[in-house]
């Protein structure tokens, strides 16, 4: 019987299979073509159009043709979309917006997806099976605004030219900048050098006072406040805000979802952002600029990639990253905070972070763990989640607490008196992070927070600024989970990192996990086994001392690596050992060739 049962199995398998049909919609067909002043209102209709004829198991293909996609706000689908580490002001104008598909390609053959005003360029939500492809993302109007200083006067301060793309102007003596549907003044920005797009050597986040400025008659604007003398004439300043309200790409609760040949020029918050996905494939995705012809010195307001909450494995190859404002990868979970203990069994847990929250953080048969915020100590045996629900909202769209009841007793440590955290151990992905390339960005390259396997290899990170790769771990502010137990960082080329401090930025490969009072730690964040932190056959290219800090690591090997001294840069930083470890053990490093580089192969 239970060789017939298999038989039947198989066969209806081949039978849904040859029933499944290949169906592809060329999107001018539906009025949708390159050049028009505004798709998005043919847009959304055309893919209700196409959805209403597709049937389960079809594989469908949506296929543009070359050309630029114009998309503005009116006639955009408006959907309220709570983005992890984005800001939560609702709704979003989404240009492209797939919910609920299966099974589809999105081909847009060289198509240029150009956005106005304030949207998200592209959600997918709730898909499986999704490849998007040969395409790009920006928008007409930057929301940063780059201007050239033509003179620095110590005494009269900066004269600055506007990109001629900006649409800018004075109003009450203050410099602004606005674009459909918004205008920003501004009060920092950042530096770049005009020949080598790096930035420039130790101005991170500038402080500007643009208050008094005066317009002049050759297109040209005096600001008599802003002083700074490490900005001489010519050099490049990005203009910015802090405000991310949307990615360029969003994958929300998606399974199996691969893109390739994908590129974001810009976008207000991240490149593309990912929660609750499982599964992600980027191959040849790159945040960029539109090769070395493009006037712009910048592309995304923050990292370029970012993985909250997923699961499965996150590829992510032979990308280029740079000239963004913040971090090229960075992969981690939440910690939710203990907020009332119901009984031995049950919690209360809230989102604590500002920038995430509004989501569903775990499912019943999820594998947690406890931790003291303070110290960074785990506490008790791993347990199991029973039962979870909203406590604020009735789903889990907006929601910023849960119920959670676990199948065996939370640990008698835990309690409301001080802070302590939960993390979703089964939401975390094994990472692959390969054949990149990371330049010219603000504040730190790749971040990795998964405990599961995780590789970092053939990368070149040239000028990230800050730290190359960091490895954190925060109950106390970002509230980002993910102790690192099983990483290999290997054959990467790092050149002349930390010419900027930022956060978390004490070497080339930072290990800093947020720990109030270290000195009470009765256990180690980071590793848990000999070689949990494997560091080998690395290049360091650097003008200054550190290489690797580290901090509460249990088991951290360091071999075969090579550095080269240079004097592109003034040693600077106040951390003035190659090594640094803090409170760690099970450390293996027999230290470095003080030699010219080896060649590594990134491709």
């Amino acid at each position: 019987m239970k060789r017939l049962s298999l038989l039947l199995l198989s066969f209806a398998m081949l039978f849904a299979a040859a029933q499944a049909r290949k169906r592809t919609f060329r999107m001018a067909d539906y009025g949708v073509t390159p050049g028009t002043e505004n798709q998005s209102e043919t847009l959304q209709k055309a893919l209700a159009d196409i959805k209403a004829q597709v049937q389960p198991g079809d594989c469908v293909t949506l296929r543009f043709k070359k050309g630029t996609y114009n998309f503005h706000p009116q006639g955009a689908a408006v959907r309220t979309y709570y983005i992890s580490n984005h800001d939560q002001d609702n709704p979003k104008h989404v240009a492209i917006d797939l919910v609920e598909w299966e099974n589809l390609t999105l081909d847009g053959g060289g198509a240029s997806f150009v956005c106005h005003g304030r949207m998200l360029p592209l959600a997918l939500v709730h898909c499986k099976n999704m490849v998007l492809r040969n395409f790009s993302i920006d928008f007409a109007k930057p929301h940063i605004t780059q201007v050239q200083v033509v003179a620095n006067s110590p005494e009269g301060g900066i004269a600055f030219r506007p990109a001629p793309w900006t649409d800018c102007g004075v109003d009450g003596g203050k410099f602004f900048a606005k674009g459909e549907g918004w205008q920003f003044n501004y009060g920092t920005g950042i530096a770049f050098n005009p020949e080598t797009h790096h930035m420039v050597y130790r101005t991170s986040d500038l402080g500007i006072d643009l208050n008094g400025v005066q317009a002049q008659a050759d297109g040209t604007y005096l600001a008599p406040n802003w002083r700074d003398e490490r900005l001489p004439e010519g050099t490049v300043v990005a203009l910015r805000t802090y405000a991310r309200p949307a990615p360029g790409i969003f994958l929300d609760s998606c399974t199996q979802t691969a893109l390739r040949n994908v590129k974001v020029h810009y976008a207000e918050g991240m490149g593309l952002l990912a929660q609750l996905c499982t599964d992600v494939t980027l191959q040849k995705f790159s945040v960029c600029l539109k090769g070395k012809s493009d006037p712009r010195y910048f592309t995304t307001q923050a990292d370029a990639t970012h993985f909250s909450q997923c699961r499965g494995r996150i590829t992510v190859e032979k990308g280029l990253y740079e000239s963004m404002m913040d971090d090229a990868i960075n992969v981690h979970g939440i910690y939710l905070k203990v907020k009332e203990i119901i009984d031995r069994r049950t919690l209360r847990c809230s989102y604590e972070h500002n920038q995430a929250w509004g989501f569903a953080w775990g499912q019943p048969g999820d594998t947690v763990s406890f931790i003291r915020a303070v110290s960074m100590d785990v506490k008790g045996d791993e347990n199991v989640i029973e039962s979870i629900k909203p406590a604020d909202q009735p789903t889990n769209h907006g929601a910023k607490e849960f119920v959670i009841r676990f199948k065996n007793d939370v640990p008698r440590e835990v309690c409301t008196d001080e802070t302590y955290g939960v993390e979703n151990l089964s939401a975390t992905p094994e990472v692959i992070f390969r054949r990149c390339t990371v330049r010219n960005n603000r504040a730190r390259g790749a971040l990795f927070s998964s405990p599961r396997r995780t590789v970092c290899e053939r990368n070149f990170f040239d000028h990230t600024s800050g730290t190359a790769v960091l490895l954190c771990g925060d109950c106390n502010g970002w509230f980002e989970s993910g102790a690192v137990r099983d990483l290999v960082i290997r054959k990467n080329r790092f050149l002349n990192a930390l010419t900027n401090q930022f956060q978390f930025t004490n070497a080339v490969i930072s290990i800093y996990p947020e720990i109030p009072r270290i000195n009470i730690q009765k256990g180690y964040f980071h590793g848990g086994k000999r070689d949990a932190i494997l560091i080998e056959d690395n290049v360091f290219e650097t003008f200054d001392k550190p290489l690797i800090y580290a901090h509460s690591v249990d088991g951290i090997t360091v071999r075969r690596n090579t550095v080269k001294r240079n004097n592109d840069f003034p040693a600077y930083h106040p951390n003035n050992k190659e090594e640094n470890y803090i409170r760690c053990r099970a450390i293996d490093s027999p230290g470095y060739e003080q030699a010219a580089p080896q060649r590594i192969d990134l491709q």
